[in-house]
């Protein structure tokens, strides 16, 4: 039986992943898109995702009484992480104070003092999550730790986010390189080969011989 770790990497890489030539929000391009919301908004994929950022924080005893993170990207975290928990409060971080009514950043779960766990879904410069830290700092909690489920290491975010959340921890659960090796080894291997014309191997990113199952040079081809 597969762990709820391994269950977890399977759903992203079928359902959060795909290649093809992206632009990103900060101009730039990228030979694969994730979206984690497409899994941790998925039945299965959020009970998986409780189940592993749980254990996760209990395993590194940060004796947390809450998490939280900047909406949108890591409110489906914060929820399912409560539910299967039974024991982890939740609180959302608005992007800016609400200019109405109570006028406040930190939604829902209010303790000054509380030791809490910053999550986030994709951290690529890491900048949601730091404003996170920062807001949650703010605001009066203690951060005992931060968290991604997924990391873009190429994008080098993660100085910023260890550099705003010291002394506590970074973890990420996935970095993005894990989640493209599930994916390209769980491709369809059955259709016929089909030669592929100038693209790049998604392994190595030599010249590809083959797109079946994806861009593969000769060395990587199945």
């Amino acid at each position: 039986m597969q762990s709820s770790r391994q269950e977890l990497l399977r759903l992203l890489a079928s359902k959060s992943f795909r290649l093809g030539e992206f632009k990103l929000s900060s101009g730039g391009t990228s030979d694969y898109y994730i979206d984690c919301r497409t899994t941790t908004l998925d039945a299965k994929g959020a009970r998986l995702t409780g189940e592993v950022f749980r254990d996760e924080i209990r395993r590194r005893g940060w004796k947390a009484q809450a998490i939280g993170g900047l909406t949108l990207g890591a409110d489906p975290i914060v929820v399912a992480v409560s539910v299967v928990s039974g024991d982890l409060n939740g609180f959302l971080v608005r992007k800016a104070e609400k200019q109405h009514g109570t006028g406040q950043r930190i939604e829902v779960f209010r303790e000054k003092g509380a030791r809490v766990v910053i999550v986030d879904d994709v951290c690529t410069t890491g900048a949601s999550t730091v404003q996170a830290i920062e807001a949650a700092r703010e605001f009066g909690f203690e951060v005992v730790g931060a968290m991604c489920l997924v990391e873009r290491e190429e994008a080098k975010g993660r100085p910023s986010v260890e550099k705003a959340a010291a002394p506590a921890p970074f973890v990420s659960i996935f970095t993005a390189r894990d989640v493209r090796t599930e994916h390209v080894a769980h491709m369809d291997d059955t259709a016929p080969v089909i030669f592929a014309v100038a693209a790049k191997c998604e392994i190595c990113g030599r010249p590809a011989a083959t797109n079946i199952p994806g861009n593969r040079c000769a060395a990587h081809k199945v």
